[in-house]
């Protein structure tokens, strides 16, 4: 039972994000949902972005070496940047409302998969030698996987008003947190060192940091009533903000 319990807090913490899709049955006007719920998971993205993975990069680079810390971890946030960067270009550029909607939500899944993977494997490998922090963590990373899951769900069901395909994709997107425990267990324990997981950190702090400003902000600034955007932007940097602190 002690070697299932790190399994169970990654599979909890990823199905947390499934819960973001039970969102799409809030009932109300379309447009002040769409904006407001791009514009939290906006500052929860980046929110996520500074508070977290960047320190903790500068962190992991620290412990192993003195030198070039700022420059290592900046030089991986770009590369970060750069990936969605490409992958933008080769995704279809004229597409109606709609079409721009769905490619927002599994242009987002895609970065919280990224995201997620890595962090599968810190909570399994820090619950398999201390279950208490194990859990402390599983339990920060489940609080922010719910609006992680609503920036895929809006957007999606707003396009296709399917809510199955809601559903599969969140959960999809759920579930790399126990794949990346997986992955852990199976090949990475011997290998994983601070330098990967510094690296990794910094390149997933670039990807959602551009998804945050290049791609969701904007998308929910097209709508009227920008106020409600911007606090909405606000709400999402303060809940992250506060879930940090809470978990520190």
């Amino acid at each position: 039972m002690r070697e299932i319990l790190p399994f169970l807090l990654c599979l909890l913490a990823g199905l947390s994000t499934l819960l973001g899709s039970l969102f799409i049955f809030i009932k109300g006007n379309k447009e002040n949902i769409i904006k407001c719920a791009l514009a939290f998971a906006s500052g929860v993205m980046l929110s996520v972005s500074v508070f977290d993975l960047i320190p903790e990069s500068l962190t992991m680079f620290q412990s192993v070496t003195k030198n070039s810390i700022f420059l290592s971890v900046m030089s991986f946030i770009i590369i970060g940047l750069i990936i969605p960067l490409f992958i933008d270009k080769i995704l279809p550029t004229k597409l109606d409302q709609n079409s721009k909607l769905y490619k927002l939500g599994i242009f987002t899944m895609i970065a919280i998969i990224i995201h997620n993977l890595p962090e599968g494997m810190i909570t399994y490998i820090t619950a398999d030698h201390n279950l208490k922090l194990g859990i402390t963590i599983a339990i920060a990373i489940a609080m922010h996987n719910l609006p992680e899951g609503i920036s895929i769900a809006i957007p999606v069901y707003y396009a296709t008003k399917n809510k199955k395909k809601v559903v599969g994709l969140t959960f999809i997107s759920g579930m790399s947190e126990p794949l990346g425990a997986i992955l852990a267990f199976l090949f990475l324990k011997p290998v994983i060192n601070n330098t990967i997981m510094g690296a990794l950190f910094a390149i997933i702090a670039g990807i959602m940091t551009y998804i945050s400003i290049i791609e969701l902000l904007p998308a929910a600034l097209q709508y009227k009533e920008k106020k409600k955007t911007i606090l909405s932007f606000l709400i999402g940097i303060l809940f992250m903000y506060v879930n940090h602190m809470l978990s520190s």
